[in-house]
């Protein structure tokens, strides 16, 4: 029998975000691992009390002693964010470039796990030999430092995946996309290429990094007042344009928010930004003129405790705004996140604030290919087949009519949990289904999507809390009056509302004698029934209801 070679995404496919794929290849049943990129999502308001979801890694776990390490293609959190919380069930080696290493030890050192002897750096451009996985790292273009597209070779063929990427000609730092290797790849021949779908609406090229800084330093030229600048720190060759165009229009510079300071730590560490001005402290930066300060901030997305959104609503303790200021949003407006990033920009508008965004100049491009940058990278390759990954349903079926266009003879759809056998066979399709599924980061506790305490929440935050704490005494009788406390409901009668209850309650608690544990319980069912019956009558809300029952 043949071995198989296989492909599985068990996140980041039909959505955009928490990145998980996994490769195999052996005998079936008994197959080597590899893991490519381990990421998160972040929640939205549905869902009370989640900032962070993952992708449920319960079947590579299952096979966790033939999981052969995590290989990250690059430093994004929908590429690397789950990997701190994952891989203490995992328990593999883990591959990344520089600079992708150092955001990684920081990821671990906030959770007390000392990651070195786990950690291996990988040079740009470099190979990783894991049993029948021989891994290239190609250096590519994208949004942030050191992406990496990776050729995936078995005896069974070759692999490209892609990662994140577009092509920029001018990506001013990091390197250039190695088309020359990629085109090597190509004419040896690939069985599949696993490609990021993110912009396949978007007609044209993505742009580059140099257009951006050229049209930022005119705008920053006319500016005359305070600017801010907000972007998403990740962006390292942003933030050189930042420096860049404040150096040139005599302007200091300060960053502002946490992960900006990370992102600059972590890129001057592994040597960039060298030729760039020091930042100044925001505790001094309140000592210098305003058209002589330039700060550079995070919460491009309008989120509640970013910088941006602190400074907009006077809160900040460093960073002061006032009228005849400017903020520029160097950054795409990320889908759902319309709502507040408009509040955002409406409140700075009403204050007499300068706001210009990617809506109004062109200070922002995407870090993803454009259909124009899809095709230069379907000509360098020349794939047998194309498995659309990194989009919602919608970008990746038109990646799949995209692929048919350029006479790609097999392009394969997917979705999280598909197995792909890529070989033997004629050719690749969709054999298989794992488990597949999302874990809620709660707290510190990773819990199921329908854990028990987020239905709770849920319940809380849309009906409000009741608690009714009864006192028995050692005969099984009801000791004077119950404790009422509630929280949420529309109620403006208090005393009326506690006084009608304990009606209620006086009349179910006469039923029951409280001799056993089996007619306490059924006490318990009793008052939660009757108590939200009432709550609902009043209010129109049915409360989550909790029932103590004390011995005296």
């Amino acid at each position: 029998m043949k071995d198989e070679f296989l492909f599985c995404p068990l996140g980041g496919s039909g959505e955009i975000g928490m990145n998980m794929n996994l490769f195999g290849y052996g005998q079936p049943g008994d197959h080597k691992w590899i893991m490519v990129d381990i990421g998160v999502t972040f929640a939205d308001d549905t869902i009370p009390g989640i900032d962070l979801i993952y992708p449920d890694p319960g079947f590579i776990k299952e096979r966790k002693e033939n999981l052969l390490g995590i290989i990250l293609t690059h430093a994004h959190e929908d590429h690397i964010g789950a990997v701190a919380h994952l891989w203490p069930s995992l328990g593999c080696k883990i591959y990344a470039t520089p600079f992708t290493a150092v955001l990684i030890k920081e990821k671990f050192k906030e959770k007390h796990i000392d990651i070195t002897k786990d950690l291996q750096i990988v040079e740009l451009n470099g190979k990783v030999n894991l049993g029948p996985f021989e891994i290239e790292y190609i250096t590519l273009t994208h949004s942030i430092l050191e992406p990496n597209g990776l050729k995936i070779q078995t005896p069974a063929g070759v692999v490209l995946h892609t990662g994140d990427w577009k092509v920029d000609p001018n990506p001013l730092i990091g390197d250039e996309i190695n088309s020359k290797r990629l085109i090597e790849i190509g004419n040896e021949g690939v069985l599949a290429m696993i490609c990021d779908s993110t912009n396949v609406f978007s007609a044209g090229r993505s742009g580059s990094e140099l257009d951006v800084r050229k049209n930022m330093l005119n705008i920053m030229t006319r500016l005359k007042k305070r600017i801010i600048i907000t972007s998403f720190a990740s962006n390292v060759a942003r933030m050189e344009s930042a420096f860049y165009c404040a150096e040139k229009t005599g302007r200091q510079i300060s960053l502002v928010g946490r992960s900006m300071h990370r992102i600059y730590k972590a890129a001057r560490q592994c040597g960039y930004l060298k030729n760039t001005i020091d930042p100044i402290d925001p505790r001094e930066a309140k000592n210098i003129s305003r058209e002589k300060i330039v700060y550079l901030c995070t919460g491009s997305q309008g989120e509640p405790m970013g910088a941006m959104m602190r400074i907009s609503n006077y809160s900040h303790p460093d960073v002061f705004i006032e009228k005849d200021d400017a903020v520029i949003f160097s950054s795409k407006i990320i889908p759902g996140n319309e709502k507040k990033l408009y509040k955002l920009h409406n409140q700075l508008v009403k204050d007499g604030i300068e706001v210009i965004s990617e809506e109004s100049e062109f200070i922002h491009v995407s870090g993803h290919p454009n259909r124009e940058d899809l095709k230069d990278m379907y000509n360098w390759v020349k794939p047998k087949c194309v498995i659309p990954v990194h989009g919602e349903h919608r970008h990746m079926i038109e990646h799949i009519n995209f692929a048919k266009e350029m006479q790609v003879p097999y392009p394969v759809q997917v979705e999280n949990g598909d197995i792909v056998k890529l070989a033997p066979g004629d050719y690749p399709e969709v054999y298989d289904k794992a488990p597949s599924g999302r874990l809620y980061l709660d707290g510190n506790v990773s819990v199921e999507e329908n854990s028990q305490s987020i239905k709770d929440r849920k319940n809380l935050g849309t009906n409000g809390y009741l608690e009714i704490t009864i006192l028995i005494t050692p005969k099984g009788n009801i000791h004077k009056n119950p404790i009422i406390t509630f929280k949420g409901l529309p109620i403006y009668e208090t005393d009326e509302f506690i006084f009608e209850l304990e009606e209620e309650i006086e009349k179910t608690t006469r039923t029951f004698k409280l001799g056993n544990n089996s007619q306490k319980y059924n006490l318990i069912d009793a008052l939660k029934t009757v108590s939200r019956k009432f709550a609902k009558e009043k209010t129109g809300k049915r409360p989550f209801t909790n029932i103590n029952l004390v011995n005296i």
